[in-house]
Order: structure tokens, then C-alpha cells, then sequence
């Protein structure tokens, strides 16, 4: 049912600027995430794969018509907690040790300073980052910090999770270590999983594919069928 959908977009579209220099990011949408989804948006650069993902998140609003979270609520309830973000870039911030980074958005939302922190342990050994805890951001590889985002998203215990390119800085191996923690974290959170990527084994991990080209969602498919 309609009031079940984790996010939805009716006529939803993206113009960044006005007049003649104005850039459509994204033309209008009509979709939906339910829950459960395992979903892959797949494109080419500029295709509006992260625009869409953002109004999705709640983190940009639409030009054109609406985006809504009817199983969670309005856009200021999203976070912390719901709906968890993960980014291609560093997200770690580096005077924090991965522990701390992962604490902090329960500390946010009014945890205490314990409990956020064995929750934060909670998580990392959930993404086999237990030994890291202690340590900075720099002192991590890559693949590492993106799982230490991975459980940063866990620990909130989000009914949504919206990853934008998690393994587009990483190696193949590393990428498929990401993806596996994803999937993982999506399992035991129950939550739904969008990820956007533009490398085809990221997205015959997931079931379903939306593709979108020129900022227009152009197909919605399941990946067996591809």
C-alpha cells in the first residue's frame, strides 16, 4: 500500500540555476521505494543517478513537484536514524577515531556519550571493524572507511539506506567487500538499500535496476532480466 513506501517521487524533477543557463539535473520522476527494495540506479556520468538519489534523502528538494516518505514521516524526520546516507567521498571526519565517527550521530540525536559508543562498537563488529575502532580516519584504507560509513548508517538503525557510488574510489575486491556490508546491513537493519553506481557487478548484486540517461528515469527492471 501507498503508506507502506519508505520514499516516493510524483512529478519530481531538479533545475540547478535559471534562464539560459539553467541545467536540468533531473527531468520529472514518478517512483517509488518500498520496503524491502535492493535497488541499483545505473547511468552514465550526468545521467542524474545522485540527483535523484539526494531528493531521495531528503537532502535536496525538487524544482517540480514532491518527494515523500510515507512509512517514516515529513523531511525533518528523516534524520537522524530513518534513512542513513552513504557517500562516494571520505565521510569520516578525521579528528575522530572511527569509533567517535560512528558515535556521533547517536550522540546528535541525544544519546549519552556511553550508550552511543557501545552501540558504535555494536556496529563496527557487525562490519568486521572491530580492530580499527581506536584508530583515525588516515590511519584506515579506503575500503575500511567506507565500511566504517557502512555501520556509521547501521548504528541509526535506518529504515532506508541510500548509498551515492560506495565503491567508485575502490578497488574491485575492496568495492566487493563494501557491497557485501551493504547488503548485510540492509539484511539485518530490514531496511531498504538504493545504490547508485556505474559499475555493472555493483549492480547485479541487486535485483532490481532503475536506469536513468539525459536526467530521465528511462527504465525500471528487475537484473535477471537484463
Amino acid at each position: 500500500m501507498s503508506d507502506e513506501l519508505l520514499a516516493r517521487c510524483e512529478g519530481a524533477a531538479r533545475t540547478y540555476g535559471s534562464g539560459p543557463t539553467a541545467t536540468v539535473a533531473l527531468q520529472p520522476t514518478d517512483c517509488a521505494v518500498a520496503p524491502g527494495a535492493r535497488l541499483a540506479l545505473v547511468g552514465p556520468s550526468g545521467s542524474g543517478k545522485t540527483t535523484l538519489l539526494h531528493l531521495l534523502a531528503g537532502l535536496d528538494e525538487p524544482s517540480l513537484g514532491t518527494v515523500s516518505w510515507p512509512a517514516i514521516g515529513a523531511r525533518d524526520a528523516l534524520r537522524p536514524g530513518p534513512v542513513a546516507v552513504i557517500f562516494q567521498g571520505p565521510s569520516l571526519l578525521p579528528p575522530l577515531t572511527v569509533a567517535e565517527n560512528v558515535a556521533l550521530p547517536l550522540v546528535l540525536a541525544g544519546a549519552t556519550d556511553a550508550d552511543a559508543h557501545a552501540t558504535a562498537l555494536e556496529a563496527l563488529s557487525l562490519v568486521d571493524l572491530d580492530d580499527v575502532a581506536d584508530k583515525l580516519p588516515e590511519e584506515i584504507s579506503g575500503g575500511q572507511a567506507q565500511r566504517a560509513a557502512a555501520a556509521r548508517a547501521l548504528a541509526g538503525r535506518p529504515r532506508l539506506i541510500l548509498a551515492d557510488e560506495p565503491t567508485g574510489q575502490l578497488d574491485r575486491v575492496a568495492g566487493a567487500g563494501v557491497v557485501d556490508v551493504l547488503l548485510a546491513a540492509a539484511d539485518r537493519a530490514g531496511a531498504g538499500l538504493v545504490v547508485s553506481t556505474h559499475d555493472p557487478t555493483v549492480a547485479e548484486r541487486l535485483p532490481d535496476v532503475w536506469q536513468l540517461h539525459g536526467g530521465r528515469l528511462v527504465a525500471e527492471e528487475a537484473s535477471w532480466s537484463r
